[in-house]
């Protein structure tokens, strides 16, 4: 009786046993992932304790470096060593910088990282010896095609095509000589292929040149191709289809993004002085404080204040042509000096008879003040002969590549 339960019992228990290792689920062993591995400036972050931050008005090298820790002796002591290279007393506001100190309960600065700009930066590194070093993040450069219209303006048409304000400065730089931005209707077409700075693969660096580019201006197709540099200025020259320079002589504005108040004209009612009177000159007007350039190469005659001129700057760019520029809030040119094309010689204001802040821009052609708009003006150096065959196969795919970006079209709403 007693063996026959005992053996019942153990059936059972056996029975249960199983369907508890058939129910219960398997242990999962963890595995302690390896966080990724940070590379930056040249350091493997995960070795260091990393402090990110800003320079702020009235920060100091010697008062960051006090603050995690350095003392002021061993600050002077390495102000003194990589002075070649970094000099803490240049440091700018607004400039961020990185300290990475040890992971130890010491906290020991290690190095000192500022960045210059957002792509250049300056090392101060204290691990073994001290010493400093420059370097550059990783640039990837990513090629992009655009296409646009004016509705008001050329920046706007580039922010309604999702497009950065640097490209209307490129743009605009590259048509200054020949497209008077003063003028642009609505309607007008631009398509652009350009190439784009990436730091790291993810921050957008700007604007690294324009490639070429086509500006439909009063149904005119203007094209500019990049070919070659100018031996002086270092800049990148642009040429149309045929070779022709974009460059001519002279700019056709004193200054960026302004508008015409007044144009030039033989009889003029002037608000200062309620009377009628020519006005040998042309107004633009903008906020005071705006650059002015000079329009062409030139030696600076005068540089003075009258009464009715106020500050102003007058150039002799050769034996025919001379221009002038009136009403500066501040003059930044000196008689005797030689300046180039675009050297800013002053800053829009609104001295001497004047009722706001704007440039009056007069010509002169020996002697004659003259409308320049109305002038023939002569254009830069061609390309030379030998280099045209070159030049036309370059732009050859160029040219076909971006006559197959569509022009865009103005909303039938807006039109």
């Amino acid at each position: 009786m007693y063996l026959i339960a005992a053996l019942i019992f153990s059936v059972f228990f056996l029975s249960c046993e199983k369907e508890k290792k058939e129910t219960t689920t398997p242990e999962v062993k963890k595995v302690k992932k390896t966080p990724p591995q940070i590379k930056e400036y040249g350091f493997l972050l995960n070795d260091f304790e990393v402090v990110r931050d800003t320079i702020r008005l009235g920060d100091s090298f010697g008062g960051i470096m006090d603050a995690n820790g350095v003392t002021r002796g061993e600050v002077f002591r390495i102000s003194e060593t990589v002075k070649d290279t970094f000099n803490p007393a240049r440091i700018v506001a607004g400039k961020p910088y990185t300290i990475l100190k040890s992971k130890d309960t010491s906290a020991t600065v290690k190095a000192f990282i500022y960045e210059n700009d957002r792509i250049n930066y300056t090392v101060v590194d204290l691990q073994d010896s001290i010493k400093a070093f420059t370097g550059k993040k990783p640039v990837t450069i990513k090629r992009k095609m655009a296409s646009g219209v004016i509705a008001s303006s050329l920046s706007q048409a580039m922010d309604n095509a999702g497009l950065s304000v640097l490209l209307t400065d490129k743009l605009s730089d590259i048509y200054q000589w020949k497209i008077d931005f003063f003028k642009i209707q609505k309607g007008d077409q631009f398509k652009v292929i350009y190439n784009e700075r990436w730091i790291n693969d993810s921050i957008y660096g700007g604007i690294k040149n324009i490639e070429a580019a086509v500006f439909n201006h009063y149904d005119n197709p203007y094209y500019a191709f990049r070919f070659g540099k100018d031996s002086v200025s270092g800049f990148s020259k642009f040429y149309d289809e045929e070779a022709n320079s974009l460059q001519s002589f002279f700019l056709k504005a004193p200054l960026k993004f302004s508008r015409i108040s007044s144009r030039y004209t033989k009889r003029r009612f002037h608000p200062v002085q309620k009377r009628w009177k020519a006005h040998l000159g042309t107004d633009y007007a903008a906020p005071t404080g705006t650059p002015i350039w000079s329009t062409a190469d030139g030696v600076v005659i005068k540089s003075s204040y009258t009464r009715g001129n106020g500050n102003y700057v007058k150039v002799r760019h050769n034996d025919k042509y001379t221009t002038q520029y009136l009403h500066m809030s501040k003059r930044n040119a000196k008689v005797g000096q030689r300046v180039k094309q675009g050297d800013i010689i002053g800053y829009v204001g609104s001295t001497g008879l004047a009722t706001g802040p704007h440039v009056c821009y007069r010509f002169w052609v020996y002697g004659k003040q003259v409308d320049p708009y109305q002038q023939n003006l002569p254009s830069s150096e061609p390309l030379k002969e030998s280099l045209k065959p070159d030049y036309y196969l370059f732009i050859e795919s160029l040219k076909k590549e971006i006559d197959s970006i569509p022009f865009k079209k103005l909303p039938k709403k807006i039109i």
